[in-house]
């Protein structure tokens, strides 16, 4: 009937990590949802709407968690949410391919709360691996319905929205004093199985992925494939847009050509000209390594990584799942530091945020790149970029021991992370996370910053004030291995790494705009006295120095701390100016 108001149900989903709750979330909601965080807390929470059943429902995706105990921030919001009654209805998301453990979570919660569904997801990985699930069975256990899924073919999601939009209060048939063992005796009633014919084969590659022998020189091998397809794959995308932003530029001067000089000049050479820099160096890599290093993330294999780095972290004060986080900054230190909510421990969470900065990102290797290839040659360029990403690395664990042992002394966290099976990677589901949810995201967040400090790049050209700065900094480039220039750059790339290199060339030329200028500066430097020490000093303070503006705007949202942000400003900055006065000494 015309004007009747369609029926609202607010659905929360709950369930251990890597049970496809997202999964699942994504199909039923698409691209209608958004994320943000708890209100006073730096946990995520994401939000989705799905029209169906003549029937609007809103899903709430709470953080995964093995138990509604207390222990940790994510269980904490989870139990809260659960138990305010806010929610209409609370589906439990259990893996099908490993139900006893997801019975644990699902008993809790079935004790907190009386409109429940359980879902069984990830059905058809159970039923390769030989396990069948009476759906009846379990209903009947529980006293809740049960639904049989597989999210990510979408299969029995209409069946699980009628039960939800059907849902009543619902009563364990029996009181369970230990959820451990209840949950043991139900699995062991309702499931059967038969021979797994691949189990041997996946336990056989699990054995060799997290093996002392070959456990690193694999992993090492795959960054380092990720690092080379990036870079190298990178290159003509960037310099496509690069020509496709130039043309933009030019369709926009002559728009703009009865425009005051002033006005054109900040909004083409300074805005427009930064920002197009920035896009075309930044956007190609991110969109290459961030879709890679999720098939990484969706197939399984980062809780391997995490263990495979545990014990050398541990020995450095931090945890496994610092390390994830340093190779996530290896795209985005932004990214970096927005993973170490998966950080339990507050004080190893903070320890991870400092120092990730000092992992280079895609931001500085084309620096790193340019120079290594132009003093060092092809080959020695390329073990120079390696090496200096080892060293940034080497220099995080360093700042993490010093950091645990002094002012950030606690004692060690146990690590307990699931190792999920290996998994088909989800071609669809790739892409959606790494393009959307990552690289453009971040891409917006870089134009922020990058739009303004163009602005204000172009009226310090135009007013001829980079020439007296560089001069100003000489004398303190110089103690450094580099010069006032190269300084100068530095402090002007705040708002974005890629900056550096073509901002030394205004200087060097005294151009007045970022617009054509390229990486190809060989000749204008060594022009400029530029020498093979010159350049081992700025690769080093490359990797060591402040974070861009992006990830310290990021920073303060995850720790809400002026002090910790500047904390992790002055850090990574220290141990560069350390280390190039060092190298200065050293090198002559």
């Amino acid at each position: 009937m015309r004007g009747q108001p369609v029926p609202r149900m607010t659905v929360a989903l709950a369930g251990n990590p890597n049970v496809g709750k997202s999964t699942l979330f994504n199909a039923l909601t698409g691209l209608r949802q958004h994320t943000g965080n708890w209100p006073g807390k730096t946990v995520g929470i994401a939000e989705g709407k799905c029209r169906a059943k003549g029937g609007v429902f809103r899903f709430v995706d709470l953080p995964g968690t093995y138990s509604l105990s207390g222990g940790s921030e994510d269980e904490r919001i989870a139990a809260e949410y659960i138990s305010s009654g806010e929610a209409d209805c609370t589906v439990v998301v259990c893996d099908g391919s490993c139900l006893e453990r997801s019975l644990i979570l699902a008993l809790q919660i079935l004790e907190r709360t009386e409109k429940v569904v359980v879902c069984v997801n990830l059905i058809d990985e159970a039923r390769r691996r030989g396990i069948h699930i009476d759906a009846g069975e379990l209903s009947r256990l529980l006293g809740a319905p049960v639904v049989l899924t597989a999210a990510g073919k979408k299969r029995g999601l209409e069946e699980l929205l009628e039960r939800i939009a059907a849902a009543v209060p619902v009563t364990l048939p029996r009181s369970w004093p230990d959820p451990v063992a209840a949950a043991q005796e139900i699995a062991r009633s309702c499931i059967r199985r038969t021979e797994d014919t691949s189990a041997r084969w996946r336990s056989r590659v699990d054995e060799i992925l997290v093996s002392r022998r070959f456990g690193i020189p694999i992993m090492l091998l795959l960054l380092l494939l990720i690092l080379w397809i990036t870079v190298w794959g990178a290159n003509y995308p960037s310099e496509l847009l690069g020509k496709l932003l130039d043309s933009g530029y030019f369709l926009l001067k002559r728009w703009l050509s009865a425009a005051p000089g002033w006005l054109s000049g900040v909004i083409l050479d300074g805005m427009y000209a930064t920002s197009a820099r920035v896009i075309s160096v930044m956007l190609p890599p991110m969109a290459i390594f961030f879709p890679l290093f999720t098939v990484l993330e969706d197939i399984g294999y980062l809780p391997r990584m995490a263990f495979l780095l545990d014990g050398k972290m541990c020995r450095c004060g931090g945890c496994g799942k610092q390390a994830l986080t340093l190779c996530m900054g290896l795209g985005c230190n932004a990214v970096g530091v927005t993973g170490c909510r998966i950080i339990d421990s507050p004080r190893e969470r903070l320890l991870a945020v400092l120092t990730n900065a000092m992992v280079p990102c895609n931001g500085r290797f084309p620096t790193l790149i340019l120079l290594g290839s132009l003093f060092f040659g092809g080959a020695g360029g390329a073990l120079a970029v390696a090496g200096f990403t080892v060293l940034g690395v080497l220099g995080a664990m360093a700042a993490s021991g010093v950091l645990s042992r002094t002012a950030l002394k606690h004692e060690q966290s146990t690590f307990l992370m699931e190792m999920p099976p290996l998994r088909r990677p989800r071609i669809g589901q790739i892409l959606v996370r790494s393009l959307l949810d990552r690289t453009l995201h971040i891409a917006g967040r870089a134009l922020k910053v990058a739009a303004p400090a163009g602005a204000l790049l172009w009226l310090l050209a135009k007013c001829s004030l980079l020439g007296s700065a560089a001069a100003a900094l000489d004398p303190f480039g110089k103690a450094m291995g580099m010069n006032g220039v190269i300084l100068l750059a530095f402090l002007l790339s705040l708002p974005a790494n890629e900056l550096l290199i073509p901002v030394i060339l205004m200087a060097l030329t005294g151009a007045i705009s970022l617009q054509g200028i390229g990486d190809a500066g060989g000749e204008l430097l060594m022009a400029a006295g530029w020498t093979w020490r010159t350049a081992v000093c700025t690769m080093l303070f490359t990797v060591f120095h402040w974070p861009c503006a992006t990830t310290l705007l990021t920073i303060r949202r995850e720790t809400g701390s002026l002090k910790q942000t500047a904390a992790a400003f002055v850090l990574p900055t220290a141990m560069g100016i350390l280390l190039c006065m060092m190298v200065k000494l050293l090198l002559g």
